[in-house]
């Protein structure tokens, strides 16, 4: 690593310039933060998870269609992705009112909407990433018009696929967040899946019982933080039953 050229380092992930052009290396750090950077700490193993539950949701959008970033996992820690520019974006897809639509709004928190909701914020850190409008995006250039139908459409069917594969696992996907870039081939360009997807960017609540199994768990002091990782891990098939069971055990 010390032989490798930063090219950013943001709160959980890390960027290296890759092996080839217009690629880059994703390291995931343990490190947890909340609230805009205020809340921080670590949780061992973290990056691991994340990398391999990544790894496994973004190959099966790839599978359906959604073009994105993830090129294949290098090691525990790293990916190797596609090098995009990416759109000062945040896209929010909500399916369960909870979080900053409860405190804004006054939703009773858990009611189901009749609808998938999906909010954009603009990626600042400095101004807390505020919440903005399709309008603003036209008109500030953040995305062309085409750009954004893109981004919904592909929003919207990537939530539709996790929705029914956290169901099959028993899992409520509540909420999540999605990054997008483009990827320029010559003079064309395309909108591409960015970022990760992980319970670091995803709610997640088991069906039957609610139980929180994300960065929830941390921002509100739920403790539990890395059981609920690895159980998440468990269910999708990347931590084996052998290490789950270890996970429960130490807890006894």
């Amino acid at each position: 690593m010390k032989s490798r050229k930063k090219i950013y380092e943001g709160k959980a992930k890390i960027l290296y310039k890759g092996p080839e052009p217009n690629t880059l290396i994703q390291y995931f750090k343990d490190d947890a933060t909340a609230f805009n950077n205020k809340k921080k700490a670590q949780i061992p193993g973290k990056g691991v998870l994340n990398n391999f539950i990544s790894e496994l949701l973004m190959t099966r959008l790839k599978d359906i269609n959604i073009p994105n970033h993830f090129v294949k996992r290098i090691n525990m820690r790293e990916q190797l992705i596609r090098k995009l520019e990416i759109i000062p974006i945040e896209i929010v897809v909500r399916n369960i009112a909870t979080g900053s639509l409860v405190k804004r709004l006054g939703i009773k928190e858990g009611k189901v909407l009749s609808r998938p909701i999906i909010e954009f914020y603009l990626k600042n850190d400095k101004l807390d990433d505020p919440i903005i409008s399709e309008e603003h995006i036209i008109a500030f250039e953040w995305a062309l018009p085409n750009e954004l139908e893109e981004i919904i459409s592909l929003s919207y069917r990537i939530n539709d696929f996790l929705t029914g594969y956290f169901f099959s696992l028993n899992i409520r996907l509540v909420d999540f967040k999605l990054e997008y870039g483009r990827l320029w081939k010559n003079d064309e360009v395309s909108i591409i899946l960015a970022d990760e997807i992980s319970p670091d960017n995803c709610r997640l609540w088991d069906l039957k019982t609610n139980k929180k199994l994300d960065k929830d768990r941390f921002r509100q002091d739920l403790g539990e933080v890395d059981k609920a990782y690895k159980e998440v891990a468990y269910r999708l098939g990347v931590l084996s039953e052998s290490e789950f069971k270890k996970v429960i055990k130490s807890d006894l």
